[in-house]
């Protein structure tokens, strides 16, 4: 008897329903997007118990007759692909026609639809993947489809849903990124009987960013076109810096008008933020990628919320491009032009002088030498500090010299001792020789007050040679200085022989060494050694309660010192522990101290921060805040924690709404806790860059001695960090 066998459709639109039907709004989607290929205008949501009990989709598409919605709850049936050469230039949302097939089989669905023009619509009821009914209705033109007691017939995917709350966030998360990719379409969520999202056809998508999020959102964003029409046009907005967010919830990623959650894009969005967002924060962003069909590949996941970029490192190149112009252009970076750059540096200095004339700049001193200063000085630094290669939004520059470049900066660099100038090149060098040798026989230097005194000290003494002169100058304790060694052009530039400043030991000492001699002196110099892998974390245990503070490092970092060594304390972390465990303490005793507004501050909640507003309310109150829900999504907030500045109430708490995401904010009670008191200790502590006196730094080790984990922040990163004494003799080589 053979073992192998053909499974039954049923059973095999169970294993599908597996893949494609995850949670409540997976059968959402499905069937929104079914919506949006037929041409829907308006489409409306309904929602009872998170999608479980009640779920139906209502649109005033194009309908369907009697055959096509007979043949709609087949499997692998579908209007929008004929032939395997259709796969390659999928334009449609839906195309592969297992979704209505999976769906009923682990539901009870109801199909009502009716054509533009037709004398009857049609009723189909399919109980758990069984045609129960099939019958003339009415109702205008479009689609109703009601899906109700979802998995009623597979209880063990049923017991895998999470609480009704989770699946609600989902489900308004699912309709929030629709909305914003078709601001044309009229949008209706309706949760438990209660309206949660209503969005207006919108004439763009700021304007369809307004309805969903509100206006204080709006200011925060960024413009963003840009990319290549052969690879990825990029379109949308992003977020300014100011607007920080600690999870990725606030991105909406569109490709060609499909929601997806792409890591590649996600990533890229990320790097356009580099050197502007510290590590753990994310922008938020609405970001649209319209990419050519045959370059994309949508059938790559069963829920296609997955694609696949045939010229990925483009793609990445066309994101993060198209976000670093748009950061540009809100003056957060400094753009640079590649290809500018390294023609300017091919050419010699002539070609230097010519371009610095050009733009009315004196070829003099150290422009002459390409060494930049004043404004030009900046952009060097700026390019240098941003990363060079961003260009305007319509710019192009091939993904090869990106990814050479990104592979550059990704290699381990030694640290080395910085000077502040840049070393001139040997044309540099020659060309400033002969400007100098031609304005020394034009011009002759009047001596100044120390080279007289030398030259009368040298005829006294009967020398005539330059070496002389300078022997006698230094053994009187003068600063002798050639005659050529210095001028000064026409707008006052000081310009330095190279072969000549570098004569005496005085210039040195009183650091006005010419460029030519810091060149040859910072040559000499090697690498700095760094001995940043002996810094390592500190065990509980090994915590010393003696730790004497002795200065403050760029007014973040603590550095103290105790007996086994050095330490370096995170301000930031060490208050953010002293006030959590603070915060934990005051759920056991409920007596939480707070300061009222003098006008209470409202704002309004986007359509998942209002899902969630609900579960954590109560436990916000706890901590002294005193919120008030007002009609709609706008929420009042009257009183806040004593220890938490009053302009850090509402991003505090736009931070916990979206921390308290799907599988979390089906968490136990207890962890809900911990990421609000996490949260709010963070709003609250001490800042970087923040001056702290001697007494404060004694008070804040102190306080953090006596935590219940004084190594690490409530969020798990270190706190403190020790170099022992001994490490510090291996790095300079003492026995």
């Amino acid at each position: 008897m053979s073992k192998i066998r053909v499974l039954s459709d049923h059973l095999a639109n169970q294993i599908a329903a597996g893949e494609v039907v995850e949670r409540p709004a997976s059968v959402a989607k499905e069937l929104v997007e079914n919506a949006i290929d037929a041409g829907a205008r308006r489409i409306e949501v309904d929602v009872e118990a998170g999608g479980r009990r009640l779920l139906r989709v209502t649109d005033d598409g194009e309908g369907m007759s009697q055959d096509d919605a007979l043949l709609a709850f087949e499997r692998h049936a579908t209007s929008k692909i004929s032939t395997a050469d259709d796969l390659s230039s999928i334009s449609t949302l839906g195309f592969r026609g297992e979704a209505l097939a999976s769906i009923a089989s682990v539901a009870r669905v109801e199909l009502v639809t009716q054509t533009e023009g037709g004398a009857e619509g049609t009723r189909v009821l399919i109980e758990g993947g069984r045609m129960r009914d099939v019958k003339p209705a009415a109702r205008p033109r479009g689609t109703t489809i009601t899906v109700r007691d979802l998995f009623f017939n597979v209880p063990a995917r049923r017991k895998f849903l999470r609480s009704e709350a989770t699946e609600s966030f989902h489900l308004t998360s699912l309709v929030t990124h629709y909305a914003l990719a078709h601001p044309e379409i009229a949008f209706v969520l309706t949760n438990n009987g209660r309206e949660s999202l209503r969005a207006a056809p919108a004439a763009n998508l700021r304007e369809r960013a307004y309805q969903i999020f509100g206006a204080e959102f709006l200011d925060n964003l960024l413009e963003i076109g840009g990319g290549h029409e052969q690879i990825a046009r990029v379109s949308g907005y992003v977020s300014a810096p100011r607007e920080r967010r600690t999870t990725r919830d606030a991105q909406y990623l569109f490709v060609n008008g499909r929601y997806v959650r792409d890591r590649l894009v996600s990533r890229a969005l990320g790097e356009g933020y580099r050197t502007v967002l510290p590590h753990g924060v994310y922008p938020a962003a609405l970001l649209f990628l319209e990419v050519p069909l045959e370059e994309v590949d949508v059938n790559v996941h069963p829920a296609k919320t997955e694609v696949r970029f045939r010229r990925a490192a483009a793609v990445t190149d066309a994101v993060r491009e198209a976000v670093r112009a748009a950061l540009a252009a809100g003056g957060y970076v400094r753009l640079t032009d590649d290809a500018a750059a390294r023609e300017i540096h091919a050419q010699g200095a002539d070609a230097r002088n010519d371009l610095s004339t050009e733009h009315g700049r004196v070829a003099s001193g150290w422009d002459a030498l390409g060494v930049g200063s004043g404004d030009d000085a900046v952009a060097e630094r700026g390019s240098t500090q941003f990363g060079a290669g961003y260009e305007t939004a319509g710019g192009e520059r091939s993904g090869g010299e990106a990814r050479r470049r990104a592979q550059a900066e990704s290699l381990p660099q030694q640290e080395s001792i910085e000077f502040g100038f840049t070393p001139p090149s040997d044309d540099e060098l020659l060309l400033a020789s002969e400007e100098f040798a031609a304005r020394a026989v034009a011009t002759p230097p009047t001596p100044s007050p120390e080279r007289a005194a030398t030259d009368a000290l040298a005829r006294n003494a009967g020398v005539t040679s330059r070496e002389g002169r300078e022997n006698v100058a230094g053994s009187n304790g003068l600063n002798a200085t050639h005659a050529g060694d210095e001028l000064t052009a026409q707008h006052g530039a000081r310009v330095e022989s190279p072969e000549l400043t570098n004569a005496t030991g005085a210039n040195s000492s009183n650091g006005n060494l010419s460029p030519a001699s810091q060149t040859a002196r910072g040559a000499s110099l090697p690498p700095l050694n760094s001995i940043a892998g002996a810094m390592y974390g500190v065990e509980v245990e090994n915590v010393s309660t003696n730790i004497r503070p002795l200065y403050q490092l760029e007014e973040s970092y603590i550095i103290a010192i105790d007996a086994e060594g050095m330490l370096l304390i995170d301000q930031h972390a060490a208050h953010e522990r002293i006030l959590f465990d603070k915060y934990r303490k005051l759920e056991q005793t409920r007596a939480a101290e707070s300061q009222a507004l003098l006008l209470p501050e409202t704002f309004d909640l986007t359509p998942a921060q209002a899902a969630a507003f609900d579960t954590v309310a109560e436990e916000l109150e706890t901590y002294g805040f005193s919120l008030m829900r007002l009609s709609g999504r706008t929420v009042a907030i009257k009183a806040v924690p004593a220890d938490l500045p009053a302009n850090e109430a509402r991003n505090m708490l736009a931070e916990v709404l979206e921390t308290v995401d799907a599988e979390r904010r089906g968490a136990a009670r207890e962890s809900l806790r911990e990421r609000v008191a996490a949260s709010l200790a963070c709003h609250a502590a001490i800042k970087v860059n923040m001056p702290l006196a001697p007494e404060k730094m004694r008070w804040l080790i102190d306080r953090l001695l006596h935590t219940s984990s004084p190594t690490t922040c409530p969020h798990g990163r270190p706190a403190i960090l020790r170099l022992t004494t001994r490490d510090i003799e291996r790095g300079f080589h003492r026995p």
